[in-house]
């Protein structure tokens, strides 16, 4: 089931690039309705599911450490292989991944996109539902991932034949690591260690990145709201969801 969720989210990354092309002056709503159904996935399903299953380390849950090691984990991978640089255009922000272009960025968003699949694979082992929520949370992020990365390429040149490149690993990689996550067997504990560390790449995400390049040519009130709104329907799935 992972794996063939895993691809459909592929697919996202393309019609977040076809968008790219064509709706530009609506990014903001997009990236910040984005960023509210993120949020939405951690605080009402991802941290209630790992706080439930956590232990103690040094006093306090394991899994807050977990958090905060994978929020600080993606700060430290993009500092490192460059990243997150504003580009003064009608597109916003680009969400970089490294040097995208390059080998190295082109290495540093197969790991990024693997460990998504992982999560979804993994996500599935705790519960279907939970599962089917980060699912849809991969979705979102697969669909703002294709909208900046296009937009960006677009200004740097030669972006259809680099587009199919990213395209493809970014395939290769969430597949593989979803099939990691659904066949490979793990300690229970190390499940839930995971997706607290997936949580704080989430949370990374959005307030790092989606929110920032939302918020950076348009004004803010529309914004925020599309950001309550997904965090609004967020909520509603996972109460659906159950």
């Amino acid at each position: 089931m992972a794996i063939y969720l895993a691809g459909i989210t592929v697919l996202f990354t393309a019609f977040g690039g076809l968008l790219a092309l064509r709706a530009k002056d609506r990014f903001h709503l997009v990236l910040g309705l984005s960023a509210g159904l993120l949020l939405g996935l951690v605080g009402f399903d991802l941290l209630p599911e790992v706080f439930h299953e956590s232990t103690e380390t040094g006093g306090v849950p394991t899994v807050s450490i977990a958090i905060l090691g994978g929020f600080l984990l993606l700060h430290i991978l993009e500092r490192r292989f460059g990243g997150h640089e504003p580009v003064d255009s009608e597109y916003g922000h680009s969400h970089d991944h490294g040097s995208i272009v390059g080998g190295i960025g082109a290495f540093a968003m197969a790991g990024h996109v693997f460990l998504d699949g992982a999560a979804l694979g993994l996500a599935f082992k705790v519960s279907t539902e939970l599962g089917f929520a980060v699912f849809i949370a991969l979705l979102v992020h697969a669909f703002s991932d294709g909208l900046n990365t296009v937009s960006m390429l677009i200004k740097n040149g030669n972006w259809q034949t680099k587009s199919k490149f990213l395209l493809v690993i970014d395939a290769i990689a969430r597949i593989s690591g979803a099939a990691i996550g659904t066949y490979v067997t793990f300690e229970g504990n190390f499940i839930i260690l995971y997706l607290a560390l997936f949580s704080g790449m989430i949370i990374y995400l959005a307030t790092s990145h989606i929110l920032p390049e939302a918020h950076s040519h348009h004004p803010s009130r529309w914004t925020f709201a599309a950001t309550g709104a997904g965090i609004l329907t967020m909520w509603a799935i996972v109460g659906v969801l159950g």
